[in-house]
């Protein structure tokens, strides 16, 4: 009985445990779900995968409207290395695969999505709060000594110049042109045919396969099947993935604890929490804007 609870909790393991070396060979599947940000779980768990000799290939479900653009491409690159590895790698596009996930699932060898699916909004946004009116209406100035004129580009403090509009706007083309150029490797195609296409625009699944931005219809276990075939699997293989734990730390019994001072939602709690998301600055975004 010793033994067989043993090997059951060997074959069970998760693979950052090092401990799944009996399971037999299974596809990964990796869910890229919501906004994606530099801690996203896909990159962690893809890399914890690659140490499990089991996984053969993986799958990476997507239901998400892109986000941060380092991570998007991180998450690429990561993917197309596995990719060069030998491992197939077949994306699964749910409901929405937008900006950044599009650009994540290029990594892939396919990308499958359902004729009613949301894919596109190629292009690169860079957005940040200005609340100038708000701070005189208040009262309120912030002196700011900087060591040269644009090291406060993008302060929610004061209107953005002309001279610093154009140097963000050349920030924002160079990033947009990284994510045609990716496109038009990975989906052989054409700067100008990319070019056609990425204007921020919403593409049904359908639509996309005919762009040639996707390969073809079909839903997760469309993309299991191909990845097992490629793999050497068989259409039904084995899978695993992994279910989305977070523990309670204390840094969130702290957070609790300030929110309960602040008398649950109070003014200072309200004034807070809405400084919080103007004091953020600047970030490049590849993002659908759906609210």
């Amino acid at each position: 009985m010793f033994g067989s609870g043993l090997l059951l909790v060997l074959y069970t393991a998760a693979p950052r445990d090092g401990m799944a070396m009996l399971a037999r060979d299974r596809i990964a599947v990796l869910p890229l779900r919501g906004v994606i940000t530099q801690n996203h779980r896909v990159l962690g768990e893809l890399r914890d995968y690659r140490d499990d000799g089991s996984v053969k290939g993986f799958v990476l479900w997507v239901n998400s409207p892109g986000g941060e653009v380092a991570p998007s491409q991180a998450i690429y690159r990561e993917l197309a290395r596995a990719r060069e590895d030998g491992y197939p790698v077949v994306a699964a596009i749910g409901s929405v695969g937008a900006s950044g996930a599009y650009y994540a699932a290029l990594g892939a060898d396919t990308i499958l999505a359902m004729p009613g699916s949301l894919v596109g909004s190629i292009g690169v946004l860079m957005e940040f709060p200005n609340a100038q009116e708000l701070l005189e209406k208040v009262g309120l100035r912030f002196e700011v000594i900087k060591s040269a004129d644009h090291k406060d580009l993008g302060s929610p403090y004061r209107e953005v110049t002309e001279a610093e509009r154009a140097l963000l706007q050349d920030v924002v083309d160079d990033v947009y042109g990284q994510f045609l150029d990716v496109i038009a490797e990975e989906r052989a195609m054409s700067r100008d045919s990319v070019i056609g296409i990425a204007d921020g625009r919403l593409l049904s699944g359908r639509l996309a396969v005919e762009y040639g931005l996707i390969d073809g219809e079909g839903d997760l276990v469309d993309a299991i099947a191909v990845a097992g075939n490629m793999a050497g699997l068989g259409p039904e293989p084995r899978t695993v993935m992994r279910e989305e734990r977070r523990r309670v730390t204390w840094l969130d019994l702290l957070s609790s604890l300030a929110a309960l001072a602040s008398g649950r939602g109070g003014a200072a709690s309200g004034l807070s929490d809405s400084w919080s998301g103007i004091d953020q600055g600047p970030r490049l975004m590849y993002l659908l804007r759906y609210r």
